[in-house]
């Protein structure tokens, strides 16, 4: 790839939102403002190869797309909706002048307001995360649909949908009053973590980890911290994320089965973004204001500084998941909780704590749940027991790294039980 070519994907990777948040405030349209930064990479990618790279190549594409934006604001102002032909009528009236190509243009960072507008509680959570990733992130469409497994039509109708809500509503593009910013900025943080682990374990398909979308999602926790650097949970979250994903390579064997973490070859663990995630926990928590992904995030750490499975302190995972409970009563925590009980005070005392988890049946449909109960009766060696739960596990999950993996446990299990009876006959 030329230099030009290299370059412009670096900018796409890093400007993209910025660029396309200030040309939504411009003209209140995702769609104008997406058309015109299109037009801006094509341009680019031509004039760039025949006359060299700008002194600023973020400046010249929102400099050019500025330009494109207001000439189709123009073309349009008949037939656009009030917002943007308020819109158009604001530009017009100020003076016009061409900047040049080479000149930084100076623009205000959007980004916060977009971010708040793509997660806005009107929206499904489903297209939350659609629109954040096209907007923000830059996905096309079909990348987004190939993410999440959904036919491409399906996939751009939400996202025209989402679009006219924002419009025809007159969702304000705007940060949140103060009274509710707290609130807001919770639905932002779960969007981008529900990006994360869709790629860190996704839900379907023959791959267990989806770098991209976890690369995605770090991204613009990044953003995130950015553009709200004093907010702990913000901090924590991306803690969460990059502690995770330093696990990444260690997850999955060379023939592409999965490797718990037990079991997992440390060495494997990139020690860069363990080293990051540390300091970003040790600073959240400076700050006072402890919250769910700080706690989580803190979870991640003592797992990330033992050099062995052996060396797990599970007693702090256990008081850091007992404070994660007087935050949520989620049962899925309650059943990370049980597991990190049954590591450290025995299996028995685990498993209990897990089917108490259970309470009226909230997890009888999440895999985990009875793969874990699967586990702990294995360690048992309650094998008729494991076996079935570990076929309920099978049943509940689609993805095919996982499913492999459950039925080489029941393979397992199968073999252990034959030596267990043959030992006991002689």
């Amino acid at each position: 790839m030329s230099r030009a070519g290299e370059t412009l994907e670096q900018v796409f990777r890093e400007e993209y939102g910025r660029i396309i948040a200030t040309l939504i405030r411009i003209s209140g349209s995702f769609d104008l403002a997406e058309e015109a930064l299109q037009e801006a990479f094509i341009s680019a990618a031509s004039k760039w190869e025949l006359e060299g790279l700008p002194n600023s190549p973020g400046a010249w594409l929102t400099t050019v797309a500025h330009r494109r934006l207001l000439d189709a604001i123009r073309r349009n102002r008949t037939h656009t909706d009030k917002e943007t032909q308020i819109a158009f009528e604001a530009t017009r009236l100020q003076p016009h002048v061409e900047p040049e190509l080479d000149d930084a243009m100076e623009y205000p960072d959007d980004r916060l307001r977009l971010i708040f507008t793509c997660c806005h509680p009107s929206l499904t959570r489903e297209t939350q995360v659609a629109l954040t990733l096209r907007t923000l992130g830059g996905l096309t469409t079909t990348e987004i649909a190939h993410a999440f497994l959904l036919p491409e039509p399906t996939l751009a109708q939400r996202l025209v949908r989402a679009k006219q809500k924002i419009r025809l509503a007159r969702i304000p593009y705007e940060i949140p009053p103060v009274d509710r910013i707290a609130d807001r900025l919770s639905a932002v943080q779960a969007v981008i973590y529900l990006i994360f682990n869709e790629g860190y374990a996704a839900s379907a398909g023959q791959n267990l980890i989806r770098n991209d979308l976890c690369a995605e999602a770090i991204r613009l926790g990044r953003v995130l911290c950015e553009l709200l650097p004093d907010e702990p949970e913000n901090l924590g979250l991306l803690a969460l994320m990059l502690l995770q994903d330093s696990r990444r390579d260690a997850r999955v064997n060379d023939d592409g089965e999965l490797v718990t973490l037990e079991e997992q070859d440390r060495t494997r663990w990139d020690a860069r973004e363990i080293a990051e995630g540390v300091n970003l926990v040790q600073r959240a928590l400076r700050l006072r204001r402890v919250g769910i992904y700080q706690l989580q995030a803190a979870i991640a750490a003592v797992h990330a500084e033992a050099q062995t499975a052996a060396e797990t302190d599970w007693r702090q995972i256990v008081a850091l998941y007992e404070e994660l409970l007087r935050f949520t009563a989620s049962p899925i925590v309650a059943l990370n909780h049980a597991a990190a009980v049954a590591m450290s005070e025995g299996f028995e005392r685990g498993l209990g704590l897990i089917e108490a988890a259970d309470e009226n049946g909230a997890l009888q449909n999440y895999y985990l749940f009875h793969a874990s109960r699967a586990d702990l009766l294995r360690r048992l060696h309650r094998y008729d027991e494991a076996t079935v739960a570990y076929k309920t596990a099978l049943s509940l999950t689609t993805n095919q790294v996982e499913q492999n993996y459950i039925r080489r446990r029941v393979t397992e299990i199968d073999i252990s039980h034959k030596k267990a009876q043959t030992t006991q006959k002689i």
